[in-house]
């Protein structure tokens, strides 16, 4: 009877600490449901730190202030595989937040809708992808990554038997690691949901990362796995001796003079969400790409190598090229963390889920930045979840601009 009464005592006590331990779990997870429902997005994507610990990425003591030229007025439409399009209604289809346009280092444009506004920061998701590559770069400049033909087992031990082990860096950059995964984000059972959902119950991400498998083999396809980007940040952690927030606002924030603090989302071992969990007021996001557009070189400093820089956006591979299959996308190629939309003028952009969206055109100097929360973006048979219709109407804004400015060469050459 003792033992029996013992025994009750002691699953009755099991049952309390496991309740204690799952509860708060299970709160959370309904709390981030319904955080995320259609609905509810054009809130919570301005709020994330209410859902998610985060950690504080801290501006200087100046900021650079973009100068004001003459505002421009946006094109009244544009046309994407042979149909057209108004600009407003397809800015608020997508479910815009916030357009800035960025001409020859100049602000000519810039509108918040939905609730954002210039100090608002807004939810990066995989452009976050694009600054992880950035900070890539200045750890390889800086001799504390040696090199990206070594593999990822030399930086990171523990993800020995994953299907990690053997993958070189530049392949992990390149999304092309031959790592089994499903990102399709319509699917609640794909590996990105199983991720997200684990992610946000606060379980660690290292962990998830050493539970991939190897499918193909690697540098051969590029197959765009959200996961890869996690990996790089566990990297550039384990090399600098410094969290990725610590590391992000030493090496770009103070030195870009950004107007406002950013916060990472982090999991519950503290771990920043690499892959996509920054947030940052558009104006910021917008120097991310005038940053890259001057090849590096912030006001005569040289703050991300030139030579990253251009191999960032260059992709190198036939497996890699915009106008080649199979890619992770049709018509985009890829760089190191970077997506080329196939075109001459040498474009190339920053893409997040919702259409998060940084687009760079060296060719008519032009940068825009575009903050949404676009209720049809799991719909893909819907032409407002293809972001190749924005590249069309981001290219005729960028057209617009430059042709003013050719006619004036033209007559100075008469």
């Amino acid at each position: 009877m003792k033992f029996i009464k013992y025994s009750a005592t002691f699953i009755i006590a099991l049952l309390i600490a496991a309740g204690v331990y799952i509860y708060p779990k299970y709160q959370r997870g309904l709390v981030v449901a319904k955080a995320l429902d259609q609905n509810n997005i054009a809130y919570t994507f301005l709020h994330m730190d209410e859902f998610f610990p985060s950690k504080q990425v801290r501006k200087g003591e100046t900021s650079h202030i973009f100068p004001k030229a003459d505002p421009i007025s946006l094109p009244e439409g544009f046309s994407y595989q042979g149909k057209n399009f108004e600009t407003s209604a397809y800015l608020d289809s997508t479910g815009s937040q916030g357009l800035v346009v960025i001409q020859n280092d100049s602000l000519v444009f810039e509108e918040y809708y939905h609730g954002q506004t210039e100090n608002t920061r807004h939810i990066s998701w995989s452009v976050a992808k694009s600054f992880i590559s950035a900070l890539f770069g200045i750890a390889i400049e800086e001799g504390q990554i040696k090199s990206i033909e070594q593999t990822v087992e030399e930086y990171l031990p523990e993800l020995k038997g994953s299907g990690y082990e053997g993958v070189r860096i530049k392949d992990v950059l390149q999304m092309s690691t031959g790592v089994k995964f499903d990102e399709d984000y319509a699917d609640q059972n794909s590996d990105i949901n199983r991720w997200f959902k684990a992610f946000a119950l606060g379980d660690s991400q290292d962990k998830f990362a050493a539970t991939l498998v190897n499918e193909t083999e690697p540098g051969t396809e590029n197959h765009y796995v959200s996961i890869n980007t996690h990996v790089l940040g566990m990297i550039i952690v384990k090399a600098t001796g410094k969290s990725l927030t610590e590391y992000l606002e030493e090496k770009i924030w103070k030195k870009l003079g950004m107007e406002h603090d950013a916060y990472w989302v982090a999991d519950n071992e503290d771990m920043e969400m690499a892959l996509g969990g920054l947030n940052v007021t558009l104006r910021d996001y917008a120097k991310l790409g005038l940053l890259f557009l001057h090849e590096g070189n912030w006001k005569g400093e040289q703050i991300v190598p030139a030579e990253w820089v251009k191999a960032s956006i260059t992709p190198d591979a036939p497996h890699l090229m915009p106008d080649n299959s199979p890619t992770a996308a049709p018509n985009f190629g890829y760089g190191y963390q970077w997506w080329i939309p196939n075109g001459t003028e040498g474009e190339f952009m920053a893409i997040g889920v919702f259409h998060q969206l940084i687009y760079i055109n060296p060719t008519t100097k032009t940068v825009i930045a575009k903050t949404s929360a676009n209720p049809r973006f799991l719909d893909v048979s819907n032409i407002y979840s293809d972001e190749l219709a924005s590249v069309e109407l981001f290219r005729k804004i960028a057209h617009e601009m430059a042709a003013p400015l050719e006619t004036e060469s033209d007559v100075a050459d008469q």
